[in-house]
C-alpha cells in the first residue's frame, strides 16, 4: 500500500495550492482519509479529514474557510485545496488513510493521528511573505 502526495511547492502569501494524494496497492474508496502537516520543530498536526462516504468533512480551526478536502474514489485520490495561504501554513503535508472500511467516528477521532494506519511521505509547502 502506498500513499503518494504531490502538488506542494513554494508560493507567496495569499496564493493557492492543490495537493493530491494518490493511493495504490488497494482501494480506499470506503475509508476515512486525512491530511496532516508538520512544521520544523513542531508536532505533526491535524489539518483536514473526510468521511468514508465523502459526506462529512472536518478541519482544524486554523484552516477552516481556507482549505477544502475532497475525494475522487474513481481515481483513488484525495485532494486538499488550499487558498489564502499564510506563512504559518508552511510545513510538510502528509495524507493518511484509515484501514477500516465504512466506519464512522466522533469528530475528535477524525482529528487523531492514531486513527490512521497508512501514511504518505509528505510534500513540502512553503509560503513566503
Amino acid at each position: 500500500v502506498q500513499l503518494v502526495e504531490s502538488g506542494g511547492g513554494q508560493v507567496q502569501v495569499g496564493d493557492s495550492l492543490r495537493l493530491a494524494c494518490a493511493a495504490s496497492g488497494r482501494t480506499f474508496s470506503n475509508n476515512v482519509m486525512g491530511w496532516f502537516r508538520q512544521a520544523p520543530g513542531k508536532e505533526r498536526e491535524f489539518v483536514a479529514a473526510i468521511s468514508w462516504s465523502g459526506g462529512s468533512t472536518f478541519y482544524a480551526d486554523s484552516v477552516k474557510g481556507r482549505f477544502t478536502i475532497s475525494r475522487d474514489d474513481a481515481k483513488n485520490t484525495v485532494y486538499l485545496q488550499m487558498n489564502s495561504l499564510k506563512p504559518e501554513d508552511t510545513a510538510v503535508y502528509s495524507c493518511a488513510a484509515d484501514e477500516r472500511r465504512r466506519t464512522t467516528y466522533t469528530e475528535s477521532a477524525y482529528k487523531a493521528k492514531f486513527l490512521y494506519d497508512f501514511w504518505g511521505q509528505g510534500t513540502q509547502v512553503t509560503v513566503s511573505s
